[in-house]
């Protein structure tokens, strides 16, 4: 191969942006995303998991979210990850599927504390990493699924080291060795679907510290393949292998038409494509529904939603852990029907052993839809068939907090000021003065401390 290679290009591109290219929506979405994002991390503070990668880390000075110790720069990014991720209520874009500021922003947080970064390079780094995340995801859509890895975990390495690289104002030939470096460490099977287990949790945060490493490699002047993704053994062969790769998705209008400023804030902690699925079972309570005397309940689905929320159905309509219910659309329907909402107090050891919830979750079945347009969008439908056969039914053809229906930015601090009261964080208001400073382009990476605790 002679011409540019793919990293070459990319990294050619980063190495020409700058804050001034960065559009007012453009800025507003990923202010908003680093405000979702410290929210959630805030959220799953004294988790189980988020207390067990705390106590894996390595020391050093660098800021977990919401804690008062200090750990190394990796640590932090793979802690501030796992907690951003750990509850599944953080932000997707539609088209991949792929979340990306759960990767970026811990990502960016700790580079702008290693590098001492201004807040505007940082904002520059979280805006160009999530749009390559949700590029790349672009090229490849339901592949990387299929090949049994996440693809948040894959490609978020890449977009983690590019971030970082080009926030630090880096050379096209250090980028494109960062993104061929990163292609060593991108990694992350679903096997977690089988049990329930935690895996899914770390991914994120996996990514951010990968590319925190593979940004700091390239620098120093250690090489990556510069054919990372196109090459006989490179990303597109390994996780897509099923799919021809889309490559004109990641370059069509790169710089002029930000992909990523579509990116879904989700309403629910559960898994994304779940959402209308709630979304039409709470609309059918609201018109009244005799749950005694329910006989079925069918959903129609995309064939990619199958192997990761519906299947196999038995455990799907049982869920053996609260992280599997998150990953379950028969209890999402049941929360919706039952209780009339999906927040982060349903997913509990006693809400996956409720009776009502359990039997209304084994009634609820699936059949495919070959015109379901996923993973363009991602849709809902609930049908109730009542055994004096009569039916209700309804329909919904878009995520709520996704392109059609935009959360409100109300309704996105809202979100934030109910994370932190679940996390039992003291100081609410100073930490989201804290995140808009930063979305503003204000101050330094002194700001990042102030996201601690104190003793």
């Amino acid at each position: 191969m002679t011409e540019a290679s793919i990293a070459q290009r990319i990294g050619d591109w980063g190495e020409k942006l700058q804050a001034a290219d960065l559009a007012e929506n453009t800025l507003n979405k990923n202010g908003n995303i680093l405000i979702d994002i410290v929210g959630l991390c805030i959220a799953a503070r004294q988790k189980d998991y988020v207390k067990a990668v705390i106590e894996a880390a390595e020391a050093g000075k660098f800021t977990m979210l919401g804690h008062a110790q200090g750990v190394s720069a990796s640590s932090a990014a793979l802690v501030n990850g796992t907690a951003a991720h750990g509850e599944d209520f953080d932000d997707t874009f539609e088209g991949g599927p792929v979340h990306s500021g759960v990767v970026m922003v811990p990502a960016m947080l700790a580079a702008a504390e290693r590098y001492q970064l201004g807040s505007e390079d940082l904002m520059l780094g979280l805006a160009a990493g999530n749009e390559l995340l949700c590029r790349l995801a672009l090229t490849m859509p339901k592949a990387i699924h299929k090949s049994g890895f996440h693809p948040t975990a894959v490609l978020g390495a890449f977009a983690a080291a590019f971030g970082i690289g080009v926030a630090c104002k880096a050379e096209r030939k250090v980028l494109a060795n960062a993104l061929g470096i990163a292609g060593s460490m991108a990694s992350g099977i679903i096997e977690y679907l089988g049990d329930g287990s935690w895996t899914k949790r770390m991914h994120p945060g996996w990514a951010a510290q990968s590319g925190l490493r593979a940004y700091a490699m390239a620098k120093a002047g250690f090489v990556g393949p510069q054919y990372v993704f196109e090459g006989e053994h490179g990303v597109f062969k390994v996780f897509a292998a099923s799919i021809e790769p889309k490559v004109d998705r990641l370059f069509d209008q790169l710089g002029k038409v930000w992909v990523s400023d579509t990116i879904s804030f989700k309403p629910y902690p559960n898994g994304t494509m779940g959402q209308p699925y709630i979304d039409c079972a709470r609309k059918l309570r609201e018109q009244g529904v005799r749950l005694d005397e329910i006989e079925s309940i069918l959903c129609e689905t995309a064939e990619g939603y199958v192997h990761r929320l519906w299947e196999p159905l038995q455990l799907k309509q049982r869920p053996p852990t609260p992280y599997a219910a998150k990953f379950s659309v028969p209890f999402g329907v049941a929360l919706g029907l039952v209780r009339g909402h999906a927040d982060l107090g349903d997913y509990t050891d006693e809400s996956i052993t409720d009776p009502d919830l359990l039997n209304i979750a084994a009634r609820v079945g699936y059949e495919i839809d070959e015109n379901n347009p996923y993973p363009a969008a991602f849709t809902g439908h609930v049908r109730l068939r009542y055994r004096d056969g009569t039916e209700q039914e309804v329909s919904q053809g878009y995520m709520r907090g996704g392109r059609e229906a935009p959360l409100s930015q109300e309704e996105i601090e809202e979100k934030f000021y109910a994370n932190c009261r679940y996390g039992n964080y003291p100081s609410a208001d100073d930490l989201l003065l804290t995140c808009k400073q930063i979305a503003g382009m204000q101050g330094d990476y002194t700001l990042v401390k102030k996201m601690a605790v104190s003793e």
